[in-house]
Parts: C-alpha cells; structure tokens; sequence
C-alpha cells in the first residue's frame, strides 16, 4: 500500500459542505454533537470539532473526567450504561450528529437498549457513528482482510462486538440515519505509544514468528471519523494505518528515535503475558484501509507507525494525551 494510492481529503464523494470548501470539518458548524462513552478515541475527536459545533455533549462513566471534558468544549453527563438517562435523552433529542464508543456487554449495546426510541425520534439527527473494533475479524492466519472478510472471533468481546455492529446496522436500515462502523485496530498516541512503555520499563519484545498487528494514531481515528461525518457514510470501515508490523519493530523503533537499547527479544512461549495480551497473539491478520482510502477518499496523517512515533517524538507530544 504505498503513498501514491491515498486519496486527498478533497476527492472524497463528500457531503455538500465539504464539497464546496474542501473542509470536512464544515459538516460540524452549527452540529449538536453527542459522544457516548468519551474516552481516548472520542476526545481527540472533540478536539479536532472544537469551535465548531454549536453544542457538544459527552458521556462518561467517571465524574473525575468532567473537568478534561468541560475543557474539550463538551457539557458533561454521567453516564455508565446500566439504565436510561434523562439528561442523555435530551440531549439525543436535539443532536445531529451522534458518535457511540461504549462497548457491549453481555446484554448487548446499552446505548441502543436504553436510548434507541430516542435515537429513532430525534428530528434532526443526520448521522451516526459506532466505535468498534477489528478483532471481529479474529484469526485469518496473517492473511489480507477487508470489510467483506468473514468474520470468526475467538473471543466473547469480539461475539458482542459483531452483535452490536448488527443492531446498529439494523438501526440504519429502519430508520433511514446513516451509520457509519468503525472498526478501530489497536489504538495509540500521545500518552499510550512504545515511547511511555520504555520510559517507564514496561516495553517488551515478544516475537512471535508471522504475527502481525494493525493499528492506528488517535489522530487518524478523529480523521476518519470527521471524514465519515462530512460524507454522511454509511456502512463497515476499517480504521488502520498502512502497514501491519511486527509489534516487536514498533518498540524497536522508538527505543532508536530515543537513543537508547530496546529490550530483548523474547519468544512468545517464554514471554510473560497477560491473559488479555495473549489472547491477541492467539489471532493474526492483517486489515486493509482500502475502503477508508478510497471510498472516502481519506488521506492518512500517520500512512505508518513511523511517521507516528518520528512526529511524537520530535513535537514532544508522547508524553501525555492532553500535549497533543
């Protein structure tokens, strides 16, 4: 996948905003936008929209959030999924644009089990977009996989996940709002990157012979989602960079920028691991961005997880998530 096949921004069959300036982010001036679940995806979202919506409303479990939210420009709510929420009610009730990043859990999505009549009801609500993940993909044996692949998790987190994508293409398809799902890779950036993890001794290098990770910069999820957003798209995305790489080249990469030895390599049977963290190992692929490139003619900021890490490290942004 090399440069010269990513489309430029301008190319993208966009809504009628974006076509006519050539900014995505038009589509958000005098948006009322709600953000579900406004974790590390959904506020470098916020950040990108800033100034430009008429209201934003975000959700989270924690008070303790409220402040970074309120200064992101967003009105905070609790909210943590258990029940239905009066003030996430009305707030649905007046939004154009809504982006979901809660996962499931074993009931399914809470925000459409809770707040679905609402969604159905909200007369200006002209688009939405719904966080999920490319471990629905679960093993393909490093092969290539896009949006038409085959599903086939091997965990209950991917079963959920595949679940949810279906009541929110079904949502679509009954009430005429297009939805746009977004199947994230594994997501890094400003204060979660291989920089942090060698600076504070937690970085490792385990090979495993074949295995490749997708993943992407925070900034390019907030992109695409803008780009979505300005398109009015519909439909599965996967949202990944160019290049599946060996997570053991990723730390070595950033321990070369720093100037320092990475760590040694250590084969997957011996290495030391999570039950979450080997559970990833037990899937390999590798996802394709073609759709995202082509269909919305979205132009990556981070192609790689080297022209990623080389910026971080020079604006001094890896630290932390609020630097960015």
């Amino acid at each position: 996948m090399s440069d010269e096949t990513r489309l430029p921004l301008a190319a993208s069959p966009a809504s009628p905003a974006s076509a006519a300036d050539g900014d995505p982010l038009a589509a958000f001036d005098g948006a009322r936008v709600v953000v579900v679940g406004c974790g590390y995806s959904g506020s470098a979202f916020l950040r990108r929209i800033a100034g430009r919506a008429t209201s934003v409303v975000a959700t989270s479990r924690s008070p303790r959030r409220f402040p970074e939210l309120a200064a992101l420009g967003a009105t905070p709510i609790a909210y943590d999924g258990a029940g239905p929420s009066a003030d996430l009610a009305a707030a649905l009730a007046e939004a154009s644009h809504v982006v979901a990043s809660a996962p499931p859990d074993a009931d399914g999505d809470p925000l459409l089990r809770h707040h679905r009549a609402d969604l159905v009801a909200a007369p200006s609500l002209v688009w939405m977009g719904y966080y999920s993940t490319v471990g629905v993909y679960g093993d393909h044996g490093g092969a290539w996989v896009d949006e038409t692949s085959e599903c086939r998790p091997t965990a209950e987190r991917g079963v959920r996940r595949i679940e949810a994508e279906s009541a929110w293409l079904d949502l679509a398809e009954g009430d005429g709002v297009p939805v746009a799902v977004m199947r994230l890779a594994g997501i890094y950036g400003p204060g979660r990157n291989a920089f942090v993890n060698l600076a504070d001794g937690s970085a490792k290098r385990v090979v495993k012979v074949g295995q490749k990770f997708s993943r992407i910069h925070v900034g390019d999820i907030a992109g695409a989602t803008i780009a979505a957003a300005a398109a009015l798209a519909s439909g599965l995305f996967n949202i990944c960079d160019d290049e599946p790489a060996p997570p053991q080249d990723v730390v070595a990469y950033a321990a070369t920028l720093m100037g320092i030895a990475p760590p040694p390599e250590v084969p997957f049977e011996n290495a030391e691991l999570s039950p979450m963290a080997r559970s990833f190992y037990s899937e390999s692929r590798q996802v394709s961005n073609a759709k995202l490139r082509t269909a919305l003619g979205y132009a990556m900021l981070y192609p790689t997880y080297r022209e990623a890490l080389e910026t971080m490290w020079r604006d001094g942004t890896w630290r932390d998530e609020a630097a960015a």
